[in-house]
């Protein structure tokens, strides 16, 4: 493939990701800032802005409240500005020592820390929430089909025969955890290549305890994206009369949506330490070309494909925003958490210092990843 018609390719699959993309990232956007701004307007805060995007204003409108609703041009993300802020990082204007009776008035700086801590937590929390309440949709209408953890056959010269598996072998747990599927199985297996595994094996009426590694492998899925995987070399044949359908009430559904979301965080947290750790390639992270670029793709195979996809998203865009980072909402927790200790809020020279090195390892961060992730895409396309 040549030059020319690398770009064209480029260019044709760039419009035909945008649409479920800015979908996409409407949603969790929305969701992530009317989480803070619902928490402020309860604790009585004035609330200037609401944007969606940032730069020059698309289209807006003002509430009886006085705050300006705003879509902008540049969709990457978006803010909740209070009548205090110097800017949409929420970095504070004037002394940073409250006025007398500053408590009752709208001003967010001078809100108690507990408040304060609450509407900035509201945010990543309204994530997973959304992510939740997704899953929770899903369980609630059409339940799920399990296959039970049972070993049919063991691949010769696998792991699995080198850790003492035999065909029969019920999986009950691993790593101390219990598993109830042979789903379960896969999810864990698939994402813990060249790490050992404990495996709890139910033979013959009697549990016993197997060690084995995952084999690092790689899968390619129909759109041509190759990802790495572990294996162990079971195999399970899906017989129709052991399938067992599972529905859920209200509560057990929103619990499976808990576990659903707590699963995503697990294996996120794991990626990122075995890429700090070099056991896995930076390649496995993705940034905004690379989630636009797999929205299209599952946009394309239906809408209960591609409303997942968003609770997915939301769960790792809530989790991003936790990281301890100045100018992301774990940062401010930080600021909190030292403010608490010392009895005292940080100077506002040190909380600028902060913003800025915050400024610069996303700016940073953003350049990478973008980077990295076009690469990955022309070379894609020219088959390397």
């Amino acid at each position: 493939m040549g030059p020319l018609q690398v770009v064209l390719e480029l260019v044709e699959r760039f419009f035909f990701y945008i649409p479920p993309f800015l979908l996409l990232l409407t949603v969790i956007v929305f969701i992530h800032e009317l989480g803070h701004f619902l928490v402020a307007r309860w604790c009585g805060v004035e609330i200037t802005t609401f944007s969606i995007g940032f730069g020059p204003e698309i289209f807006g409108w003002n509430d009886r409240k006085g705050t300006r609703w705003r879509v902008a041009w540049i969709p990457l993300g978006g803010y909740v500005k209070f009548v205090d802020d110097e800017n949409v990082a929420s970095a504070p204007t004037g002394s940073s020592k409250p006025p007398p009776q500053a408590a009752s008035s709208g001003l967010f700086h001078s809100k108690p820390l507990g408040q304060r801590a609450a509407i900035v937590a509201a945010g990543p929390l309204a994530n997973f929430i959304l992510a939740v309440l997704v899953f929770a949709g899903v369980f609630y209408s059409f339940g799920e089909y399990v296959t039970p953890a049972k070993v049919d056959r063991v691949v010769p010269g696998g792991a699995a025969e080198a850790a003492g598996f035999k065909a029969g072998d019920l999986i009950v747990a691993i790593d101390g955890s219990a598993v109830e599927s042979f789903n379960d199985v896969q999810k864990i297996v698939v994402g813990s290549a060249d790490t050992p595994l404990t495996f709890t094996l139910e033979r013959d009426g009697s549990k016993l305890d197997v060690t084995a590694t995952p084999i690092r492998s790689e899968e390619t899925d129909r759109f041509g994206n190759t990802y790495p995987k572990g294996l162990i070399g079971v195999e399970r044949t899906t017989r129709r009369e052991e399938l067992i359908e599972k529905s859920y009430s209200l509560p057990g559904s929103v619990w499976r949506g808990v576990e659903e979301c707590r699963f995503i965080v697990e294996i996120t947290l794991k990626l990122l330490r075995d890429v700090i750790t070099g056991r896995e390639s930076v390649k496995r992270l993705g940034g905004p070309v690379a989630i636009a670029e797999a929205s299209g793709q599952v946009a394309s195979l239906g809408l209960p494909e591609f409303i997942r996809f968003i609770a997915i998203v939301s769960v790792s865009i809530g989790l991003f925003n936790l990281f301890p980072i100045p100018i992301l909402d774990g940062g401010n927790l930080l600021f909190y958490a030292i403010e608490a200790i010392w009895q005292r809020p940080l100077s506002e020279r040190t909380q600028a210092i902060g913003f800025r090195i915050g400024l610069a390892i996303l700016g940073m961060l953003m350049v990478f990843v973008m980077t990295k992730d076009i690469l990955k895409s022309i070379e894609k396309f020219m088959d390397i």
